[in-house]
């Protein structure tokens, strides 16, 4: 099936992500997906966790309105074209990943970039992603925690962000410069 969003909402996440390409058709098609299961949820109660920091990604910002900023989009640097959805009351999950053979030419010849982009807009959603059920409870919500001065460099940082070391207080960049063992 092809993609069932408009052509203006299509357009307006290329022009959010800067140029057409075909990761950016992996993050819209995902984000069709998603919004299409999870119907009637709210912008801020749906949660996207993505394992990759690929083009696809601004797609799913753009049409979802899930923003790291917001706390509801989660970046696990596995470098796997895999989204998982969540809605923040639980009764609701699933992981899609991109399918192998997802990019493949109908032909059988490799496609250029075009055509993979075309393939990929034009494919039902099942030929494209593996659809998978989560169970489990979605991710927590984001927490608001002090900021600390870094006992080296003086900058602010999150709690959370900072390293101890020999009784001071360290942003990561301070800590891995004293820490480092060659």
């Amino acid at each position: 099936m092809t993609c069932q969003l408009s052509n203006q909402d299509v357009e307006k996440a290329v022009a959010f992500h800067g140029h057409s390409c075909p990761g950016l058709a992996i993050g819209i098609r995902a984000a069709e997906y998603a919004l299409r299961k999870f119907s009637g949820t709210a912008a801020d109660d749906l949660i996207c966790v993505t394992e990759t920091d690929m083009c696809g990604v601004d797609g799913i910002q753009f049409l979802t309105g899930c923003t790291f900023g917001k706390g509801n989009l989660i970046h696990l640097d596995y470098g796997k074209a895999a989204f998982s959805f969540y809605d923040r009351d639980g009764t609701k999950a699933l992981r899609l990943l991109l399918r192998p053979d997802a990019m493949a030419g109908e032909s059988g010849d490799e496609p250029d970039r075009q055509e993979i982009e075309r393939l990929l807009m034009s494919k039902p959603l099942e030929e494209i992603f593996k659809i998978e059920q989560i169970h489990g409870p979605p991710p927590r919500g984001a927490r608001i925690l002090a900021s600390l001065a870094c006992d080296s460099c003086g900058e602010s940082t999150m709690e959370s962000r900072t390293r101890r070391f020999a009784g001071e207080t360290l942003c990561i960049p301070c800590f891995n410069q004293v820490e480092q063992k060659i």
